[in-house]
C-alpha cells in the first residue's frame, strides 16, 4: 500500500508540474510561440512517464491481489467441497454429508458431526441436481485424511474437491482444457500440471499457467497429443499390406 501511495503522489506531482508549465507558456507574452518540435518532445516525455507509472501501478495491484488471494486460500485450509450428496427439503446437511462419506470410507469414525465446524450447501437450488456442500472441519489434519481417502469414493457418484478461490479455480479449469483431466490436479490450494515435456509445474494464476502451457495448446489437439509421453504418433503404425497373397498351387489328381 505504501508503494502504491508513493506512485500516486509521484503522478500527482508530475501532473501538477506539467500543467503549471503549460499554463505558464499560455500566459507568457513571448512573441515566439512554442514550436512543434518542442511540443512533440514534451508530449513524448510526458507519455513515457505516464505509461511507466501505470505499469508500476498495475504490477503493485497484481501483487496485492495475489496476497489477498493467498490469505483467502489460507482461510479455506480446513474446507472441502463435497459433490453428489443427495439433497432433500428441510435436510440436516451435516448429518447427510457425514452419512454419505461414512458409507464409503473403510473407517466410519474417520469423520463425525463433532468434527465439523460448519456445513452448508453452495448456491441456489436449480433443477434436480444436488448442490455441492461446503464442509469445514475443526482440524486441518482431519481434512487431509479425508482428502487423501477420496479414492475410496470412486464409482459412488460422490466426489471431493478443494474449495479454491476464483483465480485458482479459473487456473484449474484452464489447465484441464489444455492438458486434460488426468494431467492436472490440485493440492493445498495450488494447481499442479504436467506440461507436454513431462515435467510437473505449480501454478496459482492463469499467467503462470501460460508460461508452461500456452493457451494455444488445447487438450486433445494433435500438437498436445504428439508431445505427451507415451502418446502414439500419427503414422507410426504400419499400414496393412495391400500386396495380394500368392495363390496356392493346386495339384490335379490323375484320373
Amino acid at each position: 500500500m505504501e508503494s502504491i501511495t508513493k506512485s500516486l503522489e509521484d503522478m500527482k506531482e508530475m501532473f501538477g508540474s506539467s500543467m503549471a508549465s503549460f499554463q505558464e507558456q499560455l500566459n507568457s507574452k513571448s512573441p515566439s510561440p512554442p514550436t512543434t518540435t518542442g511540443l512533440a518532445a514534451e508530449f513524448s516525455s510526458f507519455r513515457a512517464f505516464i505509461m511507466s507509472a501505470l505499469g508500476t501501478l498495475q504490477q503493485q495491484v497484481e501483487f496485492l491481489a495475489r496476497g489477498m488471494d493467498a490469505i483467502e486460500m489460507r482461510s479455506r485450509r480446513k474446507m472441502l467441497l463435497v459433490h453428489g450428496v443427495p439433497e432433500s427439503k428441510d435436510e440436516n446437511t451435516t448429518a447427510a454429508t457425514i452419512k454419505e462419506l461414512a458409507g464409503h470410507f473403510a473407517d466410519p469414525e474417520l469423520c463425525t458431526e463433532v468434527d465439523v465446524r460448519h456445513c452448508h450447501r453452495l448456491g441456489r437450488s436449480v433443477g434436480e441436481k444436488p448442490r455441492p456442500v461446503i464442509l469445514k472441519l475443526k482440524e486441518a489434519s482431519l481434512r487431509d485424511r479425508i482428502w487423501f481417502s477420496k479414492t475410496k469414493l470412486k464409482g459412488s457418484g460422490v466426489t471431493l474437491s478443494e474449495f479454491l478461490t476464483k483465480p485458482r479455480h479459473d487456473t484449474f479449469m484452464a489447465a484441464r482444457q489444455r492438458v486434460g483431466v488426468s494431467r492436472c490436479w490440485t493440492r493445498d490450494g495450488c494447481v499442479f500440471v504436467l506440461s507436454p515435456d513431462g515435467k510437473r509445474h505449480r501454478a496459482v494464476t492463469v499467467a503462470e499457467l501460460d508460461a508452461v502451457c500456452p493457451p494455444t495448446l488445447l487438450a486433445g489437439s494433435s500438437s498436445v497429443a504428439s508431445t505427451l509421453p507415451g502418446a502414439a504418433k500419427k503414422g507410426s503404425e504400419k499400414a496393412p499390406s495391400t500386396k495380394a497373397r500368392p495363390k496356392r498351387a493346386t495339384i490335379q489328381k490323375s484320373a
